[in-house]
């Protein structure tokens, strides 16, 4: 044998060799640890998103619900030409990646340019579109372009359009919640996504036999509202009218159930389109009965009565001689509009919003007194009803007061409230003296329709008695006070007006809101409107939101199907003696 045949002998015999370790290693020493690495290799895992969670209105309508769309991804290292069956001859062919891509540019209705950009490279995974339907995922899976997957996703919709859109929120093109109930129910709503891994062969295509695991989502709760869908549509229509008129800042409507606190609408007068939130002003994308807080003026004299009522220290019949201007601890109140002196009653003055008949009957309780009233009736606290933020007031305790503010806290000057925490006042005055909790949220529902209502929290404030000498104090209001136009033929309406001045930014007073808080039937208490115009225009003696809470309080009356009661008014008389027609 020669040298050189000895010499590839022993090479040839030393490869065997390595060859034979090697395998000894593979298949003697480690071999499920080799194997379950080509195993893994071969393994993709796919997210199974939950199904999110509706939102409803009480009725059960759908606000806000999710279509089934489809992310289509890549692995762009699988993507090349492929072989496809012909399915008349059965003959194998290549497919060239560029037709495959032309074929897929005309199922998505896009550019194959901008296709191939996102289909070819290295990337193990690459977004090609998203939210395609299920119709255009199936045809491009048919294209069996190998390393093409489609990822199942939820877009949201609101059927209703912008019917309560700052109370629902929006989410982003992501799906991810961005305020709103979407936000802050996310919760309850999202649910927990599962896992399908599965194994892929080389070409790409999902082997049948092989590993498959699934871990199943876990769908997201309905949250249904308290909101009524047709309600809420109505109140924004009313009330974006009414703000139109008066080229106000803005205005909202609030419709709440006397007994139970629920909100059945909160309308402003501009609202967002969940779909689209982009398109409205910030101010307009949460609920303005939450955000916006205000020097309420005189519904703010409520709490001011109801209190010297418990507390015995007036009576609705006393008597008061009232002047237009009164000087009390050097601090010189005027009412807004000039009048004679009147012998008044104290529903009276309640009746023609008086400040200074008001401060008379409120100096008849301490500062204290006052300001521990203001608190158990919510001045001053956090209203939380379940979105992003909370309703906000601020009340100042009486040792931070200035000289001025122990008088004009009692008119609704010196603090602010919320919208939220006005109409909260009076549920409490009509609901026999019980405080119920402002409610949105009626209830969670799981995905087998079981049910876990939201119970409410309550408290009684005054007696009934009071309550009762409250609710014929507000309809002296409507019945010949400064509320007549809120009269609503064969109801008995009772209620409170309100006008204050509003802070600028830079300091002192540039403009006012207006406000009516009504209730309605008087003798079977069951539904509050509050209608409130921020920053309204022009002359102040010629606004009026009366008519609003008219429209839609009839509106509330009819489709809940109220009778008339045909009952008598149970007001006081507003002077004393017999002559009841005094000007203004």
């Amino acid at each position: 044998m020669s040298q050189r045949m000895r010499i590839g002998l022993a090479a040839l015999v030393a490869l065997l060799l390595v060859l034979g370790v090697r395998l000894f290693h593979v298949q003697g020493l480690d071999p499920s640890g080799h194997a379950q690495a080509a195993v893994s290799e071969r393994l993709r895992s796919v997210p199974l998103p939950a199904e999110r969670g509706e939102i409803l209105d009480v009725d059960g309508r759908t606000l806000a619900t999710s279509v089934q769309r489809y992310d289509l991804v890549v692995d762009q290292r699988l993507i090349d030409d492929f072989r496809v069956r012909d399915e008349v001859t059965g003959l194998w062919t290549t497919m060239p990646l560029e037709t495959a891509i032309s074929d897929l540019a005309s199922i998505l209705d896009a550019e194959p340019e901008d296709l191939a950009e996102r289909m070819e490279g290295d990337r193990a995974y690459s977004v090609v579109a998203r939210s395609v339907t299920p119709d255009e995922r199936s045809r491009a899976l048919d294209l069996d372009i190998p390393g093409l997957y489609a990822e199942p996703v939820s877009q949201r919709t609101y059927p209703a359009g912008a019917v309560a859109g700052s109370i629902l929120g929006f989410v982003g093109s992501d799906g991810t919640p961005l305020d709103g109930i979407e936000l802050a129910q996310d919760s309850a709503l999202s649910g927990t996504d599962g896992e399908r891994t599965f194994e892929i062969a080389g070409d790409g295509v999902r082997i049948p036999t092989a590993t498959f695991e699934e871990i199943p989502a876990e769908d997201g709760q309905d949250v249904r509202l308290t909101i009524d869908q047709d309600l809420q549509w109505f109140a924004q229509e009313a009330i974006a009218q009414k703000a139109n008129e008066y080229s106000a800042l803005w205005g909202n409507v609030t419709v709440m159930d006397v007994r139970t606190g629920e909100i059945m609408a909160m309308a402003d007068s501009e609202t967002v389109d969940p779909a689209d939130p982009g398109a409205t002003d910030e101010l307009f994308r949460r609920p303005l009965a939450l955000t916006q807080d205000f020097e309420p003026g005189s519904t703010g004299k409520g709490i001011t009565f109801a209190a010297a009522l418990e507390e015995g220290a007036v009576a609705p019949t006393d008597a008061f001689t009232v002047p237009n201007r009164q000087e009390f601890d050097g601090q010189v109140i005027n009412d807004s509009m000039r009048h004679e002196t009147f012998d008044m009653t104290a529903a009276g003055i309640f009746a023609r919003s008086y400040n200074t008949g008001t401060v008379m009957i409120g100096n008849e309780l301490t500062e204290q007194e006052r300001y521990d009233w203001m608190r158990r009736v919510g001045i001053g606290e956090d209203i939380d009803v379940g979105l992003t933020s909370s309703a906000t007031s601020v009340l100042r305790s009486p040792e931070e007061w200035d000289a001025r503010q122990p008088f004009t806290t009692q008119f609704g000057q010196g603090y602010t409230t919320t919208v939220l925490h006005n109409i909260s006042q009076f549920q409490t005055f009509a609901n026999d003296g019980v405080r119920v909790d402002p409610q949105l949220i009626d209830a969670y529902i799981d995905p087998d329709g079981s049910e876990h209502p939201v119970e409410s929290g309550s408290e009684r404030i005054f007696s009934s008695e009071t309550s009762q000498e409250m609710l014929k104090l507000m309809e002296g209001v409507v019945d010949h006070g400064t509320a007549t136009g809120a009269q609503i033929p064969g109801y008995r309406v009772g209620g409170k007006t309100g006008t204050g001045q509003a802070a600028g930014e830079g300091g002192g007073f540039d403009g006012h809101t207006t406000s009516f808080i009504g209730v309605a039937p008087l003798d079977d208490p069951q539904y509050l409107v509050a209608v409130t115009v921020h920053r309204p225009q022009g002359e102040w003696r010629d606004w009026t939101v009366v008519d609003t809470f008219s429209e839609v309080m009839s509106h509330v009356l009819s489709t809940r199907n109220v009778p008339p009661s045909g009952e008598e008014s149970e007001s006081y008389d507003a002077f004393t003696g017999d002559d009841q027609d005094r000007p203004w």
